[in-house]
C-alpha cells in the first residue's frame, strides 16, 4: 500500500482468518486507519518468532470470538503474541479482538475482564447482534455499531477510558500498550442495510474517531 512518507505513523499486522475473523471488518479497519497507517496481513499459520519485528501494532478485528475458535487458531502459537507484548510490542483488539486479550485468552490485561455488555447491569441492549449501542465518545454522544461487544470491568485507575456506554461501563480502553474497542468503529455504509439502522450511519465519522484512538495508543 503507497502512502506518502510523512503521514505515515506506524506498520500494524493485522490478522485474517476467515469466517472466524470477519473480513468486513478487516476492511473497515484498513479503511478507516490508511490514512496513517500500513498493514501487513497474516493468519494463524504465519505467527512466529521475527514475524512481528517489523510492526508496531498486532490488530486483531471482530469475528466469531468464542474460546473453540481461539484453541483452533492460538492453542500452538499464542505464546508469540504474548512475547510481542512483552518486548514492546502494542495490541489493538476490536469486539472479538478485544475479548482476545482476556485472562482467557492471550492474557493481556492484568485484573481487568472483558465481560458481555449485553449481559450487564442497566445496559442499554440485551440484543447481540446488529445494534447502533450508544456511547459517551470523548465527552460526544455517539451510536456506533454494535455485535455483542465487550465491557471492560476492573480498577479504572489502572488505565484510560477513552468510551463509554451509556450504562457508564467503559466501551474503549488503552492501558499501558493494550487499545481495546468494544464496538464497531470501522463499520461501513452496507453494515446499516436494515431499516431500523439506516438513520444510524455515521458517514465514515466513526472511522476517524478510530484513527484518533490509534494514534493515542501509537503514542504510548
Amino acid at each position: 500500500m503507497e502512502m506518502n512518507a510523512l503521514h505515515v505513523k506506524g506498520r500494524i499486522a493485522l490478522f485474517v482468518h476467515h469466517p472466524r475473523c470477519s473480513i468486513q471488518s478487516v476492511n473497515g479497519i484498513i479503511k478507516s486507519l490508511e490514512e496513517h497507517y500500513v498493514f501487513k496481513t497474516f493468519t494463524r499459520h504465519e505467527i512466529e518468532d521475527g514475524f512481528f519485528d517489523d510492526v508496531d501494532i498486532v490488530c486483531f478485528a471482530g469475528g466469531i470470538g468464542d474460546s473453540d475458535a481461539y484453541d483452533f487458531l492460538f492453542r500452538e502459537n499464542g505464546d508469540t503474541i504474548r512475547r510481542y507484548i512483552r518486548n514492546g510490542g502494542r495490541y489493538l483488539g476490536i469486539c472479538m479482538g478485544a475479548y482476545w486479550a482476556d485472562h482467557h485468552y492471550f492474557n493481556l490485561l492484568g485484573g481487568i475482564t472483558c465481560e458481555q455488555y449485553i449481559r450487564r447491569p442497566n445496559t442499554c441492549t440485551r440484543r447481540y447482534y446488529s445494534k447502533a449501542a450508544e456511547c459517551n465518545w470523548n465527552g460526544e454522544w455517539i451510536r456506533p455499531f454494535f455485535y455483542d461487544g465487550p465491557a471492560f470491568v476492573g480498577n479504572e485507575n489502572t488505565f484510560e477510558t477513552v468510551g463509554r456506554y451509556k450504562n457508564g461501563d467503559p466501551a474503549a480502553i488503552i492501558k499501558e500498550r493494550i487499545g481495546l474497542v468494544g464496538p464497531h468503529l470501522e463499520s461501513q455504509e452496507f453494515w446499516y442495510d436494515k431499516p431500523y439502522l439506516h438513520k444510524y450511519w455515521h458517514k465514515d465519522t466513526h472511522g476517524k474517531l478510530l484513527l484518533n484512538f490509534v494514534d493515542r495508543l501509537m503514542e504510548k
